[in-house]
């Protein structure tokens, strides 16, 4: 394919499978968490990041995670402990961070609209080898917490107080889901753009519990999901001229109502199969008993 045969094509694609690897590992939790849209705010934090990153010469990338890793913390301690006034909070630290990153990158000597919108919404062209390679580090990082990790991160997502009863470490837990997705955010900003990758990391989550009951195939469907859609994506964005991030987004969605709709007569399926196994189970389970009344003539 004539598609392969261009380097930056090559490294698209690499980076679009460690995407949709990552971005669903994490999204997982979120999901469980109840916290779908951490992502985005973590997307706006990571702008300050990018603009700091033109402003000193240095790789936006890394600039990047370093600010979203710090604003993923903020967050999660604004969650743990800030009560009523935790959503102002929250407002703030989005939108100052979205608008911090815009004017450091029109300050710095080499920032542009054009670099703005890279970061926003993704680019196939923009992603280099230096990019690539960090993505690959951050990538292998996330996933090895999620997965090594499962079991607890698991835990703490569904029940924090059982979590806590058992011994867990809930509050470093806690942190450490957010740190990742930070992590997460700052790899897909390249291939998806920091306003949607929010919806790579929850649309496939969603997607995959339409069909599956327990979490590992949750996990594992999710995975597979992310890495079709970011694979497709990029395909078709170069092929049709397309932004790769919202082409991504939309074959995303794609499948989450194509899932649906197939699960639905299945869920249906399921219950009447419960419900005659249960019908089935009490007529021949349950002794034969007769009624005190059953006796008294009248």
């Amino acid at each position: 394919m004539e598609m392969l045969q261009l380097e930056f094509m090559q490294r698209s694609l690499l980076a679009a499978v460690l995407v949709g690897i990552t971005a669903p590992a994490v999204g997982i939790y979120l999901v469980q968490r109840r916290q779908a849209l951490m992502g985005d705010g973590i997307g706006h934090v990571a702008m300050t990041g990018v603009g700091l990153g033109f402003l000193l010469n240095t790789s936006p990338i890394w600039m990047a995670t370093l600010v979203a890793v710090a604003g993923s913390v903020a967050m999660e301690l604004i969650r743990a402990y800030g009560k009523t006034r935790g959503d102002l909070a929250l407002a703030l630290l989005f939108y100052g961070g979205m608008a911090g990153g815009v004017l450091l990158l029109n300050l710095s000597p080499t920032g542009s609209n054009a670099n703005l919108t890279s970061f926003l919404f993704g680019s196939l062209s923009t992603v280099s080898e230096e990019d690539v390679t960090a993505i690959a580090i951050l990538a292998a990082l996330v996933v090895l917490v999620t997965v090594v990790l499962r079991r607890q991160l698991f835990a703490v997502s569904q029940d924090e107080d059982f979590a806590r009863v058992t011994g867990l470490p809930v509050r470093a837990l806690n942190l450490l889901i957010a740190v990742t997705a930070a992590v997460t955010v700052t790899v897909a900003m390249r291939v998806v753009g920091l306003l949607l990758v929010s919806a790579l990391m929850v649309v496939p989550v969603a997607a995959a519990q339409q069909l599956s009951r327990s979490f590992r195939a949750t996990f594992v469907l999710a995975v597979v999901i992310g890495t079709t859609v970011t694979l497709s994506g990029t395909t078709a964005s170069y092929y049709g001229d397309l932004p790769p991030g919202a082409t991504i987004v939309l074959l995303a969605i794609a499948v989450f109502i194509v899932l649906t709709a197939l699960a639905a007569p299945l869920a249906k399926r399921r219950a009447r199969a419960a419900e005659r196994a249960t019908a089935e189970c009490d007529a021949r389970c349950l002794p034969a008993t007769r009624h005190p009344t059953d006796d008294v003539k009248v």
